[in-house]
């Protein structure tokens, strides 16, 4: 059974884990970009998302097997129409519990998130060499709004 929740003070080590996992796949990807580190999650930048209620843990079977960070975006300029976005900014599975329904999970929990707070939309940024997580949110409906292009010397 999957159940979606807010992140507590004793989820640091889990969820440090998962996103060292994340990290190591960046770095396998872009070394060009990304770079080990360690902590990925400063256990101050935890601590802030904890007070600001951003971030979220999947459990399977009573076990943290994914981590979600949700952030508000509020959109008002002269050439935009005014939005409030919920942006999804990190969105990762211990790679142990992957293809278990988890990321639905997560989806499912923003989509309610979106339509109790009356968000506009939801969004996320997803790396180009991610063709699982591509797939995914596909599957899940989720459609290209922008491409980010770049030049560089590596493939």
């Amino acid at each position: 059974m999957i159940v979606i929740r807010n992140a507590l003070v004793e989820d640091y080590e889990q969820i440090e884990a998962i996103m060292q996992q994340v990290q190591q796949m960046h770095v396998s990807w872009r070394s060009d970009i990304y770079c080990p580190c360690s902590p990925v999650l400063s256990l101050k930048f935890f601590q802030q998302l904890l007070k600001e209620h951003s971030l979220f843990v999947a459990e399977y079977d009573g076990v943290t097997a994914g981590v979600m960070i949700l952030e508000q975006r509020h959109i008002e300029n002269p050439t935009h129409v005014t939005m409030d976005i919920l942006f999804v900014d990190t969105m990762a599975v211990d790679e142990k519990y992957r293809h278990k329904g988890i990321g639905h999970a997560f989806f499912d929990y923003v989509k309610t998130i979106k339509q109790q707070k009356d968000f506009d939309s939801i969004e996320l940024q997803v790396n180009a060499r991610n063709e699982d997580a591509m797939k995914m949110y596909a599957d899940y409906g989720f459609t290209p709004k922008s491409i980010n292009m770049e030049l560089t010397d590596y493939d």
